[in-house]
């Protein structure tokens, strides 16, 4: 066989053997969306890449809507793909209303995060207990360490880290983590063999971001929060991102959604969650994800 016609016929059967096996051949690889399922770095657990947070002005602008009201909004949430929730033991009556909110709804088609605050005077496997019982789970898909926001966190936090290492070995906590507050303590992130997850404060402008006060309120050090950012996630852990609309002060759609593309596109985050509270906010947070991720 001639070599150019032996070259024909090996692509012709290459090409016929790809589509017989798929059918097709690919185009473009296929676009993200907010509603895919997404894997936490080395965690393993699935969330799906927007989440619901109740933590606005510290979970306020939820509970003013009520338990009939804040129901009908998670409800949405979840009908609209929005399979990620998360709280805090901070925020207030939150653990208790999203626990009515998602009574009845098959607990393995959703994520529930939860953060705890890091008392030297309180016992982890209690308060985890309390928790889950306010929220009436049986166990949490994460659980992170509320308000990490000095650089000994890791030597403060050792009878928590315990404790929720602890409550993965018992299956009641499926991937554990902490969030950050201030370039000190997020500075002790990378490197960190206990972290599976970190949550960081993230947008393009800085606002409420990291800074070397934890209590700033001036703009973070956004290329070094960003720089960080990257060093954890290729080092496995899972980035759940929050201030995507900086704390609220981002009143415009173009910064909302400058927001959004800044955290997938520059910072390379797995996961954002953002606080809200009406439907029109649901639907808008979706289509800035998907813009982003286009």
């Amino acid at each position: 066989m001639a070599d150019c016609s032996r070259r024909r016929f090996l692509k012709t059967g290459l090409a016929a053997g790809f589509l017989a096996g798929t059918g097709s051949l690919p185009l473009r690889a296929a676009r993200g969306t907010a509603t895919d399922w997404v894997t936490l770095g080395k965690s393993g657990v699935k969330v799906t890449r927007l989440a619901f947070g109740t933590g606005t002005f510290s979970g306020r602008v939820q509970r003013d809507l009520g338990q009939e009201g804040f129901t009908s909004l998670v409800r949405y949430a979840y009908d609209h793909g929005i399979r990620f929730f998360e709280t805090a033991e901070s925020y207030g009556d939150m653990h208790r209303m999203l626990g009515v909110a998602l009574k009845g709804i098959p607990r393995d088609s959703y994520r529930l995060m939860s953060k705890v605050t890091t008392r030297p005077d309180t016992d982890p496997r209690q308060k985890i207990d309390e928790l889950r019982k306010l929220a009436n789970t049986d166990y949490f898909d994460i659980l992170l360490l509320h308000y990490q926001h000095v650089a000994s966190w890791p030597t403060d936090t050792v009878q928590w880290q315990d404790g929720l290492s602890r409550a993965k070995d018992d299956k009641i906590v499926l991937s554990k983590g902490a969030s950050v507050h201030g370039l000190p303590a997020l500075r002790r992130f990378p490197g960190n063999k206990w972290l599976e997850i970190a949550m960081i404060r993230m947008n393009h402008k800085g606002a409420h971001m990291d800074g070397e006060d934890f209590n700033t309120r001036g703009p973070g050090d956004v290329n070094e929060v960003v720089a960080h950012t990257r060093q954890v996630h290729s080092q496995g852990m899972g980035v759940i991102s929050m201030k995507l609309v900086g704390e609220g002060s981002f009143t415009t759609r173009e910064d909302r959604q400058a927001a959004m593309r800044f955290a997938f596109r520059n910072a390379g985050v797995d996961s954002v969650t953002v606080g809200y509270k009406n439907t029109a906010e649901i639907d808008e947070a979706i289509e800035n994800l998907n813009l982003a991720l286009a």
